[in-house]
Order: C-alpha cells, then structure tokens, then sequence
C-alpha cells in the first residue's frame, strides 16, 4: 500500500512552502542588539526585503523574455508571452513607487533614532537592482559613478563577473533592437515606406506653414519664429530620413537604437491598428513604460530621501538626494522609444498602404 505522501504529488504544510521561518527570521534590527531599539528599524527593513523579493521576481521576467528574443527567429507565437511578463513587470514597478508611501509613515526623527547604525550599508549595494538595470540594457557609459569608480566596485568579484556576463550576453534593448531590424516591414514590395512618409510629412508641413501664414492674430515677426519651430523635413526629420545623419547621431551618443531598428518601430507606431502590428506595438509601449516608472521610482525615491535627511550625505557616502535626483533625469533606458512620437504624424495624413500589403497585415481569415 502507498504510503502517505509517497505518490507523485506529494503533501507540503503552507508554512513549509513558503518558509515562513526563514523568511521571519530575517529581521534582526541592529538598534535592538546595539541596546536601543529603534520601532521604527522594523519598518524601514522589511520594506527594503519587500524591495529586493519583488526585484527577484522581476529579474524572472525580464531573463524569460530575454530568452524569447535571443533567437535568430522571434517565434511570433512568443510575443504574448513576453508582453504577458513585461505587463507584470509594469504593475510591480508601480507597487514599489506605491510602497514608498508606507514607507513615508516614518518620520524624519524616527529615522533618525536608528540610521547611524546603517552606516556604511546603501541601497546602492542592491546586486539585484544592478541586474535589474543591466538586463533592460541600462548604457555603461551612462551611468553615474560611485566615488568615481565603476558602478560594481562595490560588490565581490563574482557578482561583478555576473554584472559583466550579462552585458556580455545581449540585454533586453539590445535584444528588441536587432528583433526590430529583422521585421519584414523594411522591405515591403511595392511600397517605399520612407519615400511615402516624406511626402506625408512635407505635406502636413505646407499646412502647418500655411495656417501659420494665414493667422490674423500673430505679427510677421511671431509668423517667422513659429515657422522655425516647426521646422522641416531636412532638419526636425532628418535623422529618420538619412542613415548617414542617424549613424552619426549614434557616433555622437545621442542615439543608440539602430537605424533599421527606428525606422521599423516608427512604421509600427504609425501603422499600429492594422492586425498584425498590434502585438508589436503593444510590446514597444511595455519598454516605454517600464522606463517612465523606473524614472519616477528614481524621482519619489529621491524625494523621500530629501524629506528624510534633507542635504544630508547618504549612509553609503553619496550626495543623497542630488545623487538620486541625478540619476533619474540620466538612467533612461528605453528613450529611442520615446522620440519614436516626435516622428509621428496624425492618421489622416498616413500614406495609405497599398491592399497587397494591407492583406499581408491583416489575418488570413479578414474579409478586409
């Protein structure tokens, strides 16, 4: 007879599962076996493991959907899957901003009755954090040093050798950059997407550049500046329009994503309602996102910081908050994504797409 618990599934206690007993025995204030118990050392620690379980979760996800685009072929079948994970990538995020109010709870002086005791821990020492930049493909280059040393001095050396592996390997940037380049939405037979969308785009200029002159409440002189600033296809779009102005844009570090990579991403944002484009649209808005609440977890970090300690110098040695505040206007991942809308134009303007073209962006059973 088959014991108890010797079959293929075998029984588990809830609390076993989860091992609640490690898992609350991890809180061991300092100020409690320093001989002044701060209440308030509780709150600050179990945010921070909160912090740092969730940041686990989202390395998860972000390696899974890595994986997916790190094939010579995207199986198309897989672009569920990977807006699925980057979704829950997108709701964690926005529970870690959320969670700083909680954190909030704390005033100023209850932090300050345990944080000499932190001295010399910082959230900059957050491994995971770092990986969680790498894997979306935060630029080396970019980032702001750590008393003038590279950003992983502060760990041992196997987890820079992890930090540099990943680099290494492809990030998820990098990854969705080569994706985009092998769309077929380049090289479309009888449509010059690029020669189509000029013409639009001069087009909507010659109207802008007339309702401009028309206007009977602005003077010549207003005429002029506004005629300027809207600018023209050789100069507001000419990144779009030459390779050679784009790669040079590169060059100079203004720009990271491909030449091929931009002109595909704009062709699926202006063309987004057709059928097939819509996953892929939905997938470049996931990366959009996701950089705009890593930025405003960057900036209401900060600013709790400010509130907590003012211009105090951090418990790591950073500037504190001027080094938080920093970061968020310069860690930007994902913002080829967001100049993407400075290139769009409105849909009564689209070049409109030959039927050939729209069947093959439409699914086969479509009467369109």
């Amino acid at each position: 007879m088959e014991k108890k618990g010797e079959g293929k599934y075998t029984t588990i206690h809830y609390h076993k599962y989860l091992e609640l007993d490690a898992l609350l025995e991890a809180q061991v204030l300092r100020s409690e076996k320093l001989g002044k118990p701060a209440h308030d050392e509780m709150l600050f620690i179990i945010t921070h493991q909160a912090y740092e379980l969730w940041f686990k979760q989202i390395i998860h996800e972000l390696e899974s959907v890595i994986n997916m685009f790190s094939k010579d072929g995207v199986d198309e079948r897989s672009l569920g899957n990977a807006i699925g994970r980057l979704n829950r990538v997108e709701k964690i995020l926005a529970l870690l901003i959320e969670q700083i109010g909680v954190l909030e709870t704390m005033t100023p002086l209850d932090f300050l009755d345990f944080r000499a005791y932190l001295f010399p821990a910082s959230g900059f020492q957050s491994f995971q954090f770092r990986a969680l930049e790498c894997l979306l493909g935060l630029p080396e280059q970019k980032r702001m040093t750590y008393h003038s040393q590279k950003y992983s001095s502060v760990f041992p050396e196997e987890q820079q050798k992890q930090l540099d592996d990943i680099y290494a390997q492809g990030t998820l940037f990098e990854w969705v950059d080569k994706w985009l380049q092998r769309t077929p939405f380049l090289k479309l037979e009888g449509f010059n997407f690029l020669e189509k969308y000029k013409e639009a785009v001069q087009k909507m200029l010659d109207k802008e550049y007339a309702a401009i002159n028309a206007s009977e409440y602005l003077t010549e002189k207003e005429k002029e500046k506004r005629t300027e600033m809207v600018g023209g296809t050789d100069t507001y779009f000419k990144a779009i329009l030459s390779r050679e102005n784009h790669e040079a844009l590169i060059t100079e570090g203004k720009k990271r994503m491909s030449y091929d990579a931009t002109v595909a991403a704009l062709f699926i944002n202006l063309y987004r309602d057709e059928p097939i484009l819509q996953l892929p649209f939905q997938l470049l808005t996931n990366l959009v996102d996701i950089d705009d609440l890593m930025t405003t977890w960057r900036y209401r970090h900060a600013q709790m910081v400010l509130r907590m300690l003012g211009n105090k110098v951090g418990t790591g040695g950073s500037s504190g908050h001027e080094y938080l505040a920093e970061t968020a206007r310069r860690h930007k991942i994902f913002s080829d994504f967001h100049t993407i809308s400075t290139l769009l134009i409105p849909r009564s303007e689209l070049p409109a797409l030959p039927e050939n073209i729209r069947k093959k962006l439409s699914y086969h059973f479509s009467n369109i």
